[in-house]
């Protein structure tokens, strides 16, 4: 696989992982009472996104060396996952 391919793993992974850890520690204005005119209720009353970012990194980077290892030097790939359902022939 070349370079580029590993960065466009990462990417995705990263991505994925950033959606999935965006509402923890979230504190809403609505939670906090200091909605600003002109937001919404449901905005955060503070974003901390250097730390959303440095927390989606970490996190993204264990999940790819998971898959780093499991399927470039393990060699496991989808033919490896066993076929449930039988042949109908």
């Amino acid at each position: 696989m070349q370079i580029f391919s590993y960065f466009a793993v990462y990417f995705i992974v990263w991505w994925m992982t950033l959606f999935a850890v965006l509402p923890f520690g979230l504190k809403t204005q609505a939670e906090a009472e200091e909605v600003v005119p002109g937001t919404v209720e449901s905005a955060p009353a503070r974003f901390r996104g250097g730390r959303v970012v440095l927390i989606t990194t970490i996190v993204s980077a264990i999940i790819y060396g998971i898959w780093y290892v499991l399927s470039v030097r393990l060699g496991y790939g989808i033919d490896s996952i066993p076929q449930f359902m039988p042949d109908f022939k």
